[in-house]
């Protein structure tokens, strides 16, 4: 079972072995990017490495791929019939494992836990094209635009589609939160859904146009990376166990060097800013200003060490409102 459906279109075309490849890709790229978050996670890259400039474009690209990936195979396995007993199955595995990880995460980083990541958009994503999939291309495609319009259109003018009370978790999922909370793998409904989206319409404009044969054809044997595409789920699954072990074993042989506090600080308070705004020059002035004051008054240590809750100390609240208005 894959991240994506198994995509045999019924009694016409062999399975496109092609698309196997691209997903089997998605996955190198995926592991590549979880190796860098680890090695940032263990002291061996700068904090905020893989949540800035072309890393943090890097996972989005991988996202959207895995999610259009769907899209295609969401098509060539229920168009023009939906296969209603294997959709369900398909669902339920995905959404058991997003169930799993979000109980496992829960545990283990409780104050950043995955309460909607990739497979979670996954499963309610491909709910979403469930409607799309007898729809003509067309439309589904303008749906695409018009997403990804209002996702610009936000872009330039923060809070056209944000609002604070969508805030909780149980509501940040549909992807209008101002501040969601946070989490190691947040992938909102909206704007990702366009990927699926634009996935399906692809696949529907390759049908009408004839093109299915020729990707059939256009790959013929398998190889490591299709083998790797069958297989995405079980390796999305364990393969950020095992790099986190295998750095961990690493760090015990070799520590990290011990990081700047003030540049830590500063990097990760940049990226979550970032997260809210798009600002950079007002994330830096508020950030650098914060880091100063903080070491000022000696609180540095015990907001990175957890000792004091930056959330609710008096102190920290001042500094961070004394900066906020210095900043604007």
């Amino acid at each position: 079972m894959t991240l994506a459906e198994s995509h045999n279109t019924p009694g016409t075309l062999p399975r496109i072995r092609l698309i196997d490849t691209l997903r089997g890709l998605a996955l190198v790229a995926m592991a590549s990017y979880h190796f860098t978050w680890d090695l940032e996670f263990f002291g061996y890259l700068e904090p905020g490495t893989a949540t800035q400039g072309l890393w943090r474009l890097y996972a989005r690209t991988i996202a959207s791929s895995f999610l259009f990936l769907a899209g295609v195979s969401l098509v060539l396995a229920h168009f023009p019939q939906i296969r209603w007993q294997s959709f369900w199955k398909r669902f339920a595995i995905v959404a058991g494992a997003a169930l799993a990880i979000s109980v496992a995460t829960l545990f283990v980083v409780p104050d950043e836990w995955i309460y909607f990541g990739i497979l979670h958009n996954i499963a309610v994503s491909s709910l979403v094209g469930l409607a799309f999939l007898r729809l003509p291309p067309a439309v589904t495609a303008a749906a695409v635009v018009l997403i990804v319009a209002a996702m610009v259109a936000d872009n330039y003018m923060p809070g056209l589609m944000k609002s604070a009370a969508l805030d909780p978790r149980y509501l940040s999922w549909l992807g209008f939160a101002e501040t969601p909370p946070r989490s190691n793998d947040y992938v909102p409904l909206f704007p990702w859904v366009a990927a699926l989206l634009a996935g399906i319409a692809v696949a529907r404009f390759a049908r009408s146009g004839n093109w299915l044969p020729r990707l059939a054809a256009f790959q013929t044997q398998s190889n490591l990376l299709s083998k790797a595409g069958r297989h995405s789920l079980i390796i999305y699954l364990v393969h950020q166990p095992v790099l986190i072990a295998l750095v961990y074993l690493f760090s015990m042989v070799h520590p990290a060097a011990a990081p700047d506090p003030r540049q830590s600080y500063v990097r990760s308070c940049e990226a979550g800013c970032l997260g809210q705004t798009n600002d950079a020059g007002l994330c830096q002035r508020f950030c650098g200003c914060t880091a100063d004051r903080l070491i000022e008054q000696s609180l540095m240590q015990p907001v990175q060490t957890g000792t004091i809750d930056p959330n609710t100390d008096e102190r920290v609240l001042t500094i961070a409102q004394e900066c906020a208005t210095q900043a604007r």
